[in-house]
């Protein structure tokens, strides 16, 4: 075996995290591993490369026993990583960004040799068959070609095991197939493959085994092929089952009226959506269709160069993120680290930050109302936390996506505009979001719902709009709507 964990073990406040961890992969695999959020994934994967030491038990790298110590010693032996949160610089190019963490080669012994830098990158873009223009900024470039191009810089050094985390995560379905085809070409070179990911589809197309990961203790390999969904699920819950979500379809007034929206940026042309109350809206569309943008310039946060916004009746003169939330509109965004939580308050200040005004007099905060209130959202959304003051960043990402839900509903909201609210987030926090989302619905409220998984649109939502180009196109009661019918409406002239 090429890894190997014995009896592996980390602990938290005196909480285990990883509890007597066995776990192995062979060269050349494609290894799943799957589990609840806070399940101890993310906790593996950072004592593998460094950035946490174990506790007890030990790793064992090409049949003897190593010690991990820092980032850069997991690097010299192979591994590598790609996290969900891509660690590329925006303003550098392609070739900064590949080089970063790495010696930069010199000619003349101290002038930087930019030309054998390139050649040296462009040689692994070639054996890998990846296209990606270096000379481009990061930013400049599109969500598959930054993951494509990490890939790259893992491969530079002799990479034998690379992990993949939530890699998938904000990419739509056409811009997966170019990251899998990559993946492929890694496993047969050899490279092994640990891919973390909650999306079932992609571990049952992509992997060999798969590991279950459940309360920080290992729950069991199985061979891919030797099981299926429901048996991958059962392990990694407590018998929990998915229920059917009963939909009403009882809509009254028009909440949000979006009408000819076009960003001063360009990205959104002409797009108009109306969402009623009791209704959640789905809006679908191919990567850089403009869904993310349309939501951000309703809410305010995107300069818009033209168009109306009625809320609640109301017509907005100029949207601001201040201004909608006063007026009953939130947005859940999908950068929830970069955008949504401080990672470095705790779980009370994040809930409470975008209405705490409302507790304070005088210049006085009333933090017992403070707790008291964040302590009912814990209740509520089933947030697992130590309590209010834990800082939010210790939370699993499933449970920083409940606090950002927290947050939002602290200020009553009538209109919900959601950005990918389930990514990176296990199946039962989706099905509990999926919930949450409807009972608000059925007491009145207008949802909006982007995600780049079209099953789970056409799964959560009462009627769907398609967006490509920038322009908003058919909406589609999602009643007996197929995904054909969906992506036909994407594709077309």
């Amino acid at each position: 075996m090429l890894l190997q964990t014995k009896k592996l073990c980390k602990q938290f406040g005196g909480m285990y995290a990883l509890k007597d961890i066995d776990f192995e992969i062979a060269e050349g695999e494609i290894h799943g591993l799957v589990g609840e959020n806070g399940a101890g994934k993310s906790t593996l994967i950072k004592i593998l490369t460094g950035v946490y030491s174990l506790d007890s038990g030990e790793v064992w790298w090409n049949g003897s026993p190593v010690r991990i110590e820092n980032p850069r010693q997991s690097r010299d032996i192979g591994i590598n990583v790609i996290h969900q949160d891509r660690n590329l610089i925006p303003a550098f190019s392609g070739v900064e960004n590949v080089y970063l963490g790495m010696d930069y080669e010199k000619k003349a012994g101290f002038a930087v040799d930019w030309a054998k830098m390139k050649a040296r990158v462009e040689a692994v873009m070639r054996e890998l068959k990846v296209e990606i223009d270096l000379s481009l900024p990061a930013s400049a470039l599109s969500p598959p070609q930054r993951t494509l191009l990490e890939i790259v810089r893992a491969m530079m050094t002799e990479c034998r095991l690379l992990i993949l985390d939530e890699p998938t995560a904000s990419l739509t379905d056409k811009e997966a197939e170019m990251l899998f085809e990559t993946i492929g070409k890694l496993k047969a070179r050899g490279t092994a493959i640990l891919y973390v990911t909650h999306r079932m589809d992609e571990i049952f197309r992509l992997t060999d085994r798969i590991t279950v990961f459940k309360n920080g203790q290992s729950a069991g390999t199985v061979r891919t092929a030797d099981v299926d969904k429901d048996a991958i699920i059962s392990m990694m819950t407590d018998n929990w089952v998915s229920e059917t979500l009963t939909v009403s379809r009882k809509y009254g007034e028009v909440l949000l009226d979006a009408e000819h929206i076009a960003s001063r940026d360009g990205i959104v042309k002409d797009a108009s959506l109306t969402v009623r109350a009791g209704e959640i809206l789905g809006v679908f569309g191919l990567g850089g269709s403009g869904r993310t943008e349309l939501l951000e310039c309703i809410y305010g946060y995107r300069p818009a160069e033209k168009g109306s916004v009625t809320l609640c009746g109301r017509q907005i003169a100029r949207p601001s993120p201040g201004g909608s939330i006063k007026n009953g509109m939130v947005l859940i965004c999908e950068d929830r680290r970069g955008k949504a939580l401080v990672g470095s308050l705790s779980v009370k200040q994040n809930t409470v930050l975008s209405t705490i005004d409302s507790y304070a007099r005088f210049g006085v905060v009333n933090e017992r109302k403070e707790l008291s209130d964040t302590q009912e959202k814990i209740e509520t959304l089933s947030i697992k936390t130590e309590g209010p003051n834990q800082t939010v960043l210790q939370l699993s990402g499933g449970n920083q996506q409940k606090v950002v839900f927290a947050k939002a509903l602290m200020s009553r909201p009538k209109v919900l505009l959601c950005d990918e609210p389930t990514q990176a987030v296990d199946v039962k926090t989706r099905a509990e979001i999926h919930k949450l989302l409807r009972r608000l619905a059925d007491a009145g409220s207008a949802v909006v719902f982007v995600s780049s998984d079209l099953k789970e649109v056409l799964e959560a939502t009462d009627n769907v709009q398609v967006m490509a180009g920038g322009r908003t196109k058919e909406r589609f009661v999602n009643d007996g709507l197929t995904a054909e019918q969906v992506l036909a409406c994407c594709y077309a002239n």
